[in-house]
């Protein structure tokens, strides 16, 4: 690994002037396993790097009558143990207990896993499908991204030299709200998603009809995609299976693979379509009142 230079930064304002006199060759570090890993094998080469778990807002956890405030470098292991994230958000869950082990979760974060921006991030789909907003802060003050919109192509996002992630900020889920993240690995010993898919809705009172619903895909497009038709075909329809397939077969229909390592565009196509409808109905069971995976007793188990 380069030599660099670490600064610790203990305020926003701090961290915004480090890392603009640092330039192209400074990077935030807000849980460092993507980015320590990335200076070891020399796929990246920094000057500086700028440590921002020391900043209170990066660290902040909260749930208010707005929703949840999250902030970017707040790791894995915090949000899983907080009950009150677990309750109101049980989906986030689905993503923050794949990211890694119990060592690498006590480090990575949500906001990490983000700005990486891989295809195939286990956080971003769910993260779409939740409707998060991304606040920013740079040289030019802040600024207010929708997540879908944050990502714009591998390994590439919207910040720009001297901006960071500050905070992520979740609704407060509407009455009758349920979503889901699943994914499919090929083996345990191969932790990256082939495909990942979210799933959204929000159920009419009776609980039988989808008022709306938001989908979202990784690992099958060079971005996370919000899958826009296929929430749009949910609207307004009865929960049947007839109702799903059609969202199954437009997510399929949107997914734009390739070929690796790690599975075909056949295979990624078809597993588009399979984790869409199963995510789903997870959401849909959550919105009628099942809360945890153990109730569910189905989200372990499709490729894990």
């Amino acid at each position: 690994m380069q030599a660099f230079d670490y600064i610790a930064p203990k305020s926003v304002d701090e961290a915004i002037s480090a890392l603009a006199a640092g330039g192209e060759k400074a990077r935030p570090l807000s849980g460092g396993t993507d980015l320590i890993a990335q200076l070891q094998e020399g796929r990246r080469g920094l000057e500086t790097v700028v440590d921002v778990k020391r900043i209170p807002e990066l660290m902040e956890i909260s749930i208010s009558a707005d929703g949840l405030k999250l902030g970017a470098a707040v790791s894995c292991h915090t949000i899983n143990a907080n009950q009150a994230v677990r309750d109101a958000y049980p989906a986030l869950i689905d993503s923050t207990h794949l990211i890694g082990g119990t060592q690498i979760q006590g480090r990575a974060s949500i906001g990490g896993n983000l700005c990486n921006s891989s295809p195939a991030a286990d956080a971003i789909p769910n993260l779409v499908v939740h409707n998060v907003s991304c606040h920013i802060a740079g040289p030019n003050g802040r600024r207010t991204v929708a997540v879908e919109d944050f990502c714009t192509g591998p390994g590439q996002n919207v910040l720009e030299n001297g901006e960071f992630l500050v905070s992520l900020t979740f609704p407060k889920p509407p009455p009758n709200f349920g979503a889901a993240y699943l994914r499919f690995i090929p083996r345990n010993e191969m932790d990256i998603a082939v495909v990942g898919a979210g799933a959204s809705v929000i159920l009419s009172d009776d609980k039988e009809t989808i008022q709306s619903a938001r989908v979202s895909l990784g690992a099958v497009a060079p971005t996370p995609l919000l899958v826009q038709e296929a929430g749009d075909v949910l609207a307004g329809q009865p929960i049947s299976e007839e109702t799903l397939n059609k969202a199954a077969d437009l997510a399929k229909a949107a997914a734009r693979p390739i070929n690796d390592m790690r599975g075909t565009i056949a295979q990624r196509k078809h597993l588009s379509g399979v984790l869409t409808q199963r995510a789903l109905r997870i959401a849909i069971d959550r919105a009628r009142g099942a809360k945890t995976v153990d109730e569910l007793g189905r989200l372990n188990g499709h490729g894990e």
